[in-house]
């Protein structure tokens, strides 16, 4: 395995903020991806066991919450309440 010396290799700090702001918004864009997921196989999971009657079942109100779970799920990873996109940026980043 070849080892890199990383005291050599030097960036402008302008960069290097550049490349964190960016990790963090992806890092921000995986979690956000995966509660809605996780927000959607929950509400395919409501419609499938509610009656016939329930509001979960009428099609015309699916549209709206599943836009509703997109934002709850935007919300949520912009929070970093489950700690997804914290774990992924210290994979990512050094530390500084």
């Amino acid at each position: 395995m070849m080892k890199i010396d990383s005291s050599t290799t030097t960036q402008p700090a302008g960069d290097d903020a550049k490349v964190r702001a960016q990790a963090t918004q992806a890092a921000e864009k995986f979690e956000s991806f995966f509660i809605g997921q996780m927000l959607h196989r929950m509400r395919a999971s409501t419609r499938e066991l509610a009656g016939d009657d329930s509001p979960f079942k009428d099609k015309v109100n699916e549209d709206m919450q599943d836009f509703a779970d997109n934002q709850m799920a935007d919300s949520i990873a912009g929070q970093h309440a489950f700690g997804i996109a914290d774990v992924i940026l210290k994979q990512l980043l050094p530390k500084s």
